[in-house]
């Protein structure tokens, strides 16, 4: 099974993790980025304000061909008990039917009753979600 590990990391904890759980896996990486980085007071208040209304923001393209894989591994850290907005991005550029493991990073290591949110994008992709999970970090 070809599985992708795709990320967004803003202070750089999560790019360790995907680091690692690409490696355990064998797994291709791929770094999600946004266009135009913001400062860290606009990034927790602006970026934190559009992750709970669960918008997005511009990406750069994501470079991996999504439907060479057969499992795409979705790494976010968590910005008001949300996925960021570059997450929120990438899930809209994901074909259909792929299988998405997601697997979110926070300091409490608990997303709450919005991760069923998550799940709703994804699956309003056409997609299935295998696995959710929260990690403390």
């Amino acid at each position: 099974m070809k599985t992708l590990v795709l990320f967004h990391s803003y202070t750089g904890k999560t790019k360790e993790l995907a680091a690692k759980k690409a490696a355990e896996l064998g797994a291709d990486i791929e770094e999600i980025k946004d266009v135009k980085r913001q400062s860290t007071i606009g990034a927790y208040t602006i970026g934190g304000f559009r992750a709970i209304r669960r918008k997005g923001t511009p990406i750069q393209p994501i470079q991996s061909q999504l439907d060479g894989y057969d499992k795409i591994i979705l790494m976010s850290p968590v910005w008001a008990s949300r996925p960021t907005p570059a997450i929120n991005s990438a899930i809209g550029s994901i074909p259909s039917g792929k299988r998405i493991e997601l697997i979110m990073v926070s300091a409490s290591g608990s997303t709450g009753k919005s991760g069923e949110g998550t799940k709703a994008m994804i699956y309003g992709r056409g997609c299935e979600v295998t696995e959710y999970a929260d990690i403390k970090a």
